[in-house]
C-alpha cells in the first residue's frame, strides 16, 4: 500500500476514536445528579482533628426523650462513612439509646424506616412502616418528641433544611392526633433540654 493511503488511514482512525470517545457522555436525559449528604460541622469548640474518630468514621448526634420524657437530649455516635449516612443516622436513631444510657426511645418499637430521599432544594423524604403511628403511646408532648427527635437528627446536615414524614409511602396528617405533620417540617431547638 502507498505511503499517501496509509496517512489517510491513520487520520481516518484518529477521527473515528475521536468521535467515539466524544459521544461517551451523558446524555440530557440522565436525570439530575444525587444530592451528596453534607456531613455536620464539628461541635463548637472542637475542631475537626479532635472530632475526628477511627478513620472512616463520622460523628452523628441523635435526639432522645430525656428520662423524664419532657424534652429531647442529643447524644453522640460514631458511624462509618458511608454514601447513605441520612438513613444509617435515621437508622440508628430507630435502635434508640446506647445501652446503659438513661434515655428514652422517641420511635416506637417496630418501626421499619423504608425509605428517605434527600432532595436538591434540602427537603428530606423519610418514609416509615405504620409502626409508627400504631405502636405509638400518644401524648401531645410524646409525638413532639417522636416528631421532632427525626427532624432535629436530620437537619444536622447542611444539605437538609427541612423534613417531610411519611408513613407507608403515603402524607398523614398526625402520628397520634396532635402534630400536624403533613407539610414539611423545620428544626425545632424548643424541645432541646437546655
Amino acid at each position: 500500500m502507498p505511503a499517501f493511503f496509509r496517512f489517510r488511514w491513520g487520520w481516518a482512525l484518529m477521527i473515528l476514536a475521536l468521535l467515539l470517545v466524544g459521544g461517551c457522555g451523558k446524555g440530557k436525559g440522565s436525570g439530575p445528579a444525587p444530592v451528596q449528604l453534607q456531613l455536620p460541622p464539628p461541635p463548637e469548640g472542637e475542631t475537626a482533628a479532635q472530632n475526628k474518630q477511627e478513620k472512616g468514621q463520622i460523628q452523628v448526634v441523635l435526639y432522645f426523650a430525656d428520662p423524664s420524657g419532657n424534652y429531647l437530649v442529643p447524644e453522640k455516635r460514631p458511624l462509618p462513612k458511608v454514601e447513605g449516612l441520612a438513613r444509617a443516622t435515621v437508622e440508628e436513631l430507630i435502635k434508640g439509646p446506647a445501652p446503659g444510657s438513661p434515655n428514652l426511645p422517641t420511635i416506637p418499637k417496630g418501626t421499619v424506616l423504608r425509605d428517605i430521599n434527600v432532595r436538591p432544594d434540602g427537603l428530606c423524604r423519610v418514609d416509615f412502616s405504620r409502626e409508627l403511628i400504631k405502636n405509638h403511646s400518644g401524648g401531645s408532648l410524646g409525638e413532639s418528641l417522636t416528631v421532632y427527635s427525626i427532624v432535629n437528627t436530620l437537619t444536622q446536615f447542611p444539605t437538609i433544611k427541612q423534613v417531610q414524614i411519611l408513613v407507608e409511602g403515603q402524607l398523614v396528617p398526625t402520628i397520634a392526633g396532635h402534630v400536624d405533620v403533613s407539610s414539611a417540617m423545620t428544626r425545632n431547638e424548643s424541645l432541646i433540654k437546655p
